[in-house]
C-alpha cells in the first residue's frame, strides 16, 4: 500500500513538472513572438484563442481523467471507444471552427482572424486523439507520456512559431496566422507520437478491437469536468468581443491594448499560478482518501494546509510581480513602445493580487473535487466568470479606466471566487459535523447506557 501512494505521489510530480516546464516555455516564447507581432499582432493572436479553447474543452477537456479512472477500475477497452467516440467529436470541432471563423473575423471587427482560425482549427482534432491516450497511460499508472508530450507541444510550437513569424514579420496577419499553425503543427506531433508509444506498448492489442464499455460510462465521467473547465474560455471569448468593442468607442489601438492586457500581463500573471498548480496536485491525493472514508475534518485540516501553502507561495511571488514589473515589461516585452510597457507595468501591478487569488481558486477548486464536490467549483466558475465580462463592460463603459478596467474586473471576479469556494470548503465539514453532533446526540437519547448496537 505504501508503495502505490509513493508511485502515485510520483505521478503527480512528474504531471506537475511537465505542466510547469511547458508553462515556463510557453511564458518565453511570448517574448520572441510579441518582438515579431507587436502589440496589435498579440491582440489578434488573443482574439483567436477563446473560440478554439471552447471547442477544445468540448472535445478534449476531462478526457483524460474520464479514460484513467475507466482504465484503472478494469474497463481495458475504453481508450478503443474514445478513440472513436472523441476522435469524431474532434473532427466535428475542427469543421465547426473552420466554418466559425469568418463569422467570428465580422463580429471582433478583425479580418485577420478568420485566416487565423483556419490555420488553428485543425488541431481540435490532434488534442482529442491526444487526450484520450494521456488518459489511457494515466489510468495505467505512467505519467511519463502526460508530461512529455506537455513538453514536446511546447518544443515543437516554439521553434516552428518563431521561425515562421519571422519569415512573414513584414506581414502582421500572415505572422500570426503562421504561428497558429505552429500549434497545430505542435499538435500533430505530439499526437502522433503518444500514438506511436501506444502501439508500440500494446502491440498485441488491436486499437480499435478491445472489449469496449459503453459511450455512457466515458460521458459519465467527462461531461461534469467539460461543464466545469468551459466556463473560463467563454468568458474569454466573451471579453474579448465585449472589451475590444469597448475599447474602439474611445480608441483606435483597442485591438493592440487587448493584446498587451491578454497577451502579455496575463502571461506574466499567470506564472505562479503555474507553480502552485504542482502544490495542488500533490496535495489532492492527501484529501480524497479521507473524505470517500468520512473522517471529513482531518480532510479539511489538509485542505487548509494546502491552501495555507499556496498562500505562502503565491504571496512573495505576487510581490515580486509588483516590485519588479517594470524590469520585466523592459527585458521580456523590450519591442513594445514606452506608452504600451507603461501600461502593462500598470496592468502587472494592478493585477499582481490576482495571481494570488488565481493560485487560491485553482487549490480550492481541487480540494472541493477532493472533497466530492465537483459541482460547486463548477457553480463559482460560471459565477465568476460571467462577473468578470461584467465588471469589465461596467469599468470601461461608465469609467476613464480603459483597459485597466478590464484588470480590476479579473481581480473582483479571482476574490468573489475565491471566497466563494472557501465558503463552500467550510460549509462541508460544519454541515458534516453538526449532522454527526445530531447523530451522536440521537444514539445517546436512545442508548444512554453506551452500550452497541446493531
Amino acid at each position: 500500500m505504501q508503495n502505490q501512494r509513493q508511485s502515485y505521489l510520483k505521478g503527480a510530480v512528474i504531471i506537475s513538472l511537465g505542466g510547469f516546464i511547458s508553462k515556463i516555455l510557453g511564458a518565453i516564447y511570448r517574448i520572441p513572438l510579441t518582438n515579431l507581432l507587436g502589440g496589435g499582432g498579440m491582440g489578434i493572436y488573443q482574439m483567436v484563442y477563446p473560440l478554439y479553447c471552447i471547442l477544445l474543452t468540448v472535445s478534449a477537456s476531462g478526457i483524460p481523467t474520464g479514460i484513467a479512472r475507466l482504465i484503472s477500475s478494469g474497463k481495458t477497452g475504453a481508450e478503443s471507444r474514445a478513440f472513436r467516440l472523441y476522435g469524431a467529436v474532434g473532427i466535428f470541432g475542427t469543421v465547426l471552427m473552420f466554418a466559425l471563423s469568418t463569422p467570428l473575423a465580422v463580429l471582433q471587427g478583425e479580418p485577420a482572424v478568420a485566416l487565423c482560425c483556419k490555420m488553428l482549427c485543425p488541431s481540435v482534432f490532434f488534442v482529442s486523439a491526444l487526450s484520450v491516450v494521456r488518459g489511457y497511460f494515466q489510468g495505467r499508472g505512467n505519467m511519463y507520456p502526460t508530461a512529455v508530450t506537455e513538453v514536446a507541444e511546447q518544443v515543437v510550437k516554439v521553434c516552428v512559431g518563431v521561425a515562421l513569424a519571422y519569415v512573414f514579420k513584414g506581414n502582421p496577419a500572415y505572422a500570426v496566422a503562421s504561428t497558429l499553425f505552429a500549434v497545430t503543427v505542435s499538435e500533430a506531433v505530439a499526437a502522433l507520437g503518444a500514438i506511436w508509444y501506444y502501439l508500440k506498448r500494446r502491440p498485441r492489442r488491436p486499437l480499435f478491437k478491445a472489449e469496449e464499455p459503453p459511450a455512457s460510462s466515458i460521458l459519465k465521467y467527462t461531461i461534469p469536468l467539460t461543464l466545469t473547465a468551459i466556463a473560463l474560455p467563454l468568458s474569454q471569448l466573451a471579453e474579448s468581443v465585449v472589451v475590444v468593442r469597448l475599447l474602439r468607442n474611445i480608441t483606435s489601438d483597442a485591438t493592440a491594448l487587448y493584446g498587451i492586457y491578454s497577451g502579455c500581463a496575463m502571461t506574466i500573471i499567470n506564472l505562479p499560478v503555474s507553480v502552485t498548480y504542482g502544490l495542488a496536485a500533490s496535495s489532492v491525493p492527501q484529501i480524497s482518501p479521507l473524505a470517500e472514508k468520512g473522517d471529513l475534518a482531518a480532510a479539511k485540516r489538509k485542505t487548509y494546509k494546502a491552501l495555507w501553502i499556496t498562500l505562502a507561495v503565491s504571496v512573495p511571488a505576487a510581490a515580486a510581480l509588483y516590485i519588479f514589473a517594470p524590469l520585466a515589461a523592459r527585458l521580456i516585452f523590450g519591442s513594445l513602445s514606452e506608452v504600451e510597457r507603461s501600461l502593462l507595468v500598470n496592468l502587472v501591478r494592478t493585477m499582481a493580487v490576482s495571481s494570488v487569488t488565481q493560485s487560491l481558486v485553482q487549490t480550492s477548486s481541487a480540494c472541493l473535487t477532493s472533497l466530492g464536490k465537483p459541482v460547486l467549483s463548477t457553480v463559482t466558475q460560471w459565477v465568476t466568470s460571467a462577473l468578470r465580462v461584467g465588471l469589465a463592460a461596467v469599468l470601461i463603459r461608465f469609467t476613464s479606466l480603459g483597459i485597466i478596467g478590464a484588470g480590476w474586473a479579473a481581480n473582483g471576479a479571482f476574490f468573489v471566487a475565491t471566497m466563494l469556494n472557501l465558503c463552500y470548503i467550510i460549509g462541508i465539514g460544519d454541515k458534516n459535523e453538526n449532522n454527526a453532533d445530531r447523530i451522536g446526540n440521537i444514539r445517546g437519547r436512545l442508548n444512554p447506557s453506551g452500550e452497541g448496537g446493531a
